[in-house]
């Protein structure tokens, strides 16, 4: 009698959850329904009618839910329960089919299975609106919101009591049914959310019967974990909450992955600094808060001077670390609420905010900085086993009311540029006649591709004599016939080259063109013998492919390899084991080298030891004020005693007079080359000169 009545008992408890259970479903926010053994519907929740814009009468006993699915829909179920036969199915994705609307895409979950005679158990299917989740697919899908689907659910009574949760519960948080069952929901606080969150959140439920969100909670090992977070409210007929459903998922590598992506997005990968995107906004920012409290603030644009000399000899992982160490540099010396940002490769912008409102002062407190930041980035910088010294050049616009974001950027570049003009490691305030020049600048650029494209380049060739003044060699001198400008100097010509990247395709025709002139002086016999001096870029140089292209010239035109001598500068002895390995391969063809503007770089007199060189060239800066300083008479001596002691033949530049000439002989000084002894002429005027038997014109 006690059994009975015992059993009687939780029958009616047992009665009694399920009666909650299923009004939970009738009145939850999700789909959900029951079906018959022939597919009919036997129950609908009032949110599953609402998405098919049906009455419950025109579908329970009348209807089936494929039915409601869309072709392929139905289809991907068929296979779906052919695959499956004797298993539920959970978050399998279908799209509800609606007269005039879109297809609604939903996660099904159905707990249902066959029996032994192939008949398929009852079972509850939910549905969950997936729409939102189609924009936001980096964050879990949301799971079918029952007991058997993938997300974590929780039932508690009225007082927030768990009364039960399903196996993902279990399995996000770490603690089992037993565990948690007759504790409250506060067993997964983390304590990080603030009481008035809390307020907020049983607000939401007591008014709209529900609330959504994301919450921070603790698994059993006490890690924290980030979670999307349902919980509805379940009322009984009266009107009374009798319990609350909550349902959640973890979200916590979405949400990772949604930091990443945004710092990806807004963050320079290599220094972590903001990117231009993020500056964007920042100074927006800056030009809302300056209409408000009448303040200015200024944009430095910083660029790295000779960076290019890093990373063409060195390689680009220490030009990476350099740029690192001027990020890191930068950020200690401007104030907490200023940016510091990487816009380009070697290009980083401050942006200074609360300046002074009167604009003289705040353009000196801008210009301080700048000064500061001139300095620290000019000491050497420590990349692996070498010291490297890259100075800056800043470009400052000062930010007031009235100004556009967009500009602000192009007119400090453009003060940046006049910086570099004005020798380097300097800074300049922006001018409005800077636009102008710039405009002058990218026509040039167009000019110069197309001349590239055009073949509007011509060799001109200055001679280079002995102490006898017998013609011993010409050096090959780019000269440009611009349609309109005329003759354009290499001057000109080269800095552009570079900074655009057409130096590659310039030099190696100039190479080619040389080679050429050459091979026809070894067929006149007043010209056979000169040498050929033909200069090399640092990025023509450092290319993997360079000792390679000069020995297929050398193939295709057939000289005399000792008769090539190719000019480098200082700046390529960075690197000077890739350098030497280079210039070696090279030597053992043939090939000749000399170093070219000797003293104006920065390598340690220790490389000419290591590297095969025939000649060092005196930079003719130092030729042409021999006379009236004497410290470039001194450097001078010592570079042609040094070179002497070094076994090297020495080359002056820029040799103009008698006088510097006398000097230089006097010295020891083995060839000159210079407007004495004729200017850089095309090769026809050199060659008739030659026949002739005379000099060169001077």
């Amino acid at each position: 009698m006690i059994a009975t009545a015992h059993a009687n008992t939780l029958e009616a408890r047992l009665g009694k959850l399920h009666g909650v259970v299923a009004h939970m479903f009738q009145t939850a926010p999700f789909g959900s329904h029951c079906l018959a053994q022939d597919g009919s519907f036997t129950e609908i929740n009032d949110m599953e009618l609402s998405w098919l814009d049906r009455q419950r009468e025109d579908v329970v006993g009348r209807t089936s839910f494929r039915q409601f699915l869309t072709p392929a829909s139905q289809l991907k179920l068929d296979h779906y329960l052919a695959a499956h036969q004797r298993h539920g199915f959970i978050d399998l994705e279908l799209e509800l089919y609606r007269e005039g609307a879109e297809p609604l895409l939903v996660a099904v979950s159905f707990n249902g299975t066959l029996t032994d005679e192939g008949q398929r158990r009852p079972g509850r299917y939910v549905l969950f609106d997936l729409t939102a989740l189609q924009r936001e697919r980096t964050i879990q899908k949301y799971a079918a919101m029952s007991f058997e689907s993938a997300c974590g659910i929780c039932v508690t009574n009225a007082l927030g009591i768990i009364l039960r949760v399903n196996a993902a519960f279990t399995t996000l948080t770490g603690f089992t049914n037993d565990e948690v069952v007759g504790k409250n929901m506060a067993i997964l606080s983390s304590g990080l959310q603030s009481e008035q969150f809390y307020q907020a959140m049983w607000k939401a439920i007591e008014t709209r019967g529900y609330w959504q969100g994301e919450i921070r909670n603790r698994r059993k090992n006490g890690h924290l974990y980030t979670e999307w977070l349902s919980i509805a409210s379940v009322k009984n007929p009266e009107g009374l909450v009798t319990n609350y459903v909550g349902t959640f998922y973890d979200i916590t590598a979405a949400k990772a992955s949604q930091e990443e992506m945004h710092r990806l997005a807004f963050h320079d990968e290599l220094t972590h600094l903001p990117n231009r995107r993020l500056l964007q906004q920042h100074m927006e920012h800056t030009l809302a808060l300056n209409s408000r409290n009448g303040k200015l603030s200024a944009l430095l644009f910083i660029d790295l001077d000779h960076f290019k000399a890093i990373n063409d000899t060195r390689g680009h992982e220490a030009g990476d670390l350099l740029l690192i160490q001027a990020a890191r540099r930068m950020q200690t010396l401007v104030r907490e609420g200023d940016t510091v940002a990487r816009v380009g490769g070697d290009e980083f912008v401050v942006l200074l905010e609360g300046l002074d409102t009167a604009m003289n002062t705040a353009a000196a407190q801008a210009q301080l900085v700048g000064e500061k930041l001139l300095a620290m980035l000019a000491t050497p910088y420590a990349i692996r086993d070498f010291k490297f010294r890259c100075t800056a050049s800043i470009g400052i616009r000062m930010v007031s009311f009235g100004d556009h974001a967009s500009q602000l950027l192009t007119h400090a570049d453009l003060a940046m540029y006049e910086a570099k003009k004005n020798g380097r490691n300097s800074l300049r305030f922006f001018d409005p006649t800077m636009q102008a020049a710039a405009t002058v600048r990218a026509h040039a650029e167009q000019d110069l591709q197309r001349a590239v494209e055009n073949g509007e380049f011509e060799l001109f060739y200055q001679p280079q004599v002995d102490a006898q003044g017998k013609m011993v060699g010409a050096e090959a001198l780019l000269r440009w016939h611009h349609p309109e400008r005329g003759l354009v100097s290499p001057g000109e010509v080269i800095p552009l080259a570079e900074e655009t990247g057409l130096i590659i395709p310039i030099g190696n025709w100039v190479m080619k063109t040389a080679c050429a002139q050459l091979k026809r002086w070894a067929t006149l016999p007043e010209a056979q013998g000169l040498t050929m001096a033909v200069n090399v870029s640092a990025r023509q140089f450092a290319r993997e492919d360079f000792v390679n292209f000069v020995l297929k010239v050398l193939e295709d035109t057939q000289i005399d390899p000792t008769l090539l001598e190719l000019e480098v500068t200082e700046s390529m002895m960075l690197d000077i084991d890739t350098a030497a390995a280079k210039m070696q391969a090279l030597r053992t063809a043939g090939v000749r080298f000399s170093v070219d503007d000797f003293g104006t770089g920065y390598s340690s007199l220790a490389h000419l030891t290591r590297i095969p060189i025939a000649k060092l060239k005196i930079d003719q800066s130092f030729v042409q004020h021999m006379g009236d300083r004497q410290a470039d008479l001194v450097i001078v001596q010592t570079v042609i005693a040094m070179a002497h002691s070094l076994g090297l033949c020495v080359v002056a530049e820029g040799v103009e007079t008698p006088t510097q000439h006398q000097q230089l002989l006097n010295d020891g000084c083995n060839v000159f080359q210079g407007y004495l002894f004729g200017r850089p002429q095309p090769s026809g005027a050199l060659e008739r000169q030659l026949l002739q038997g005379n000099p060169p014109a001077g």
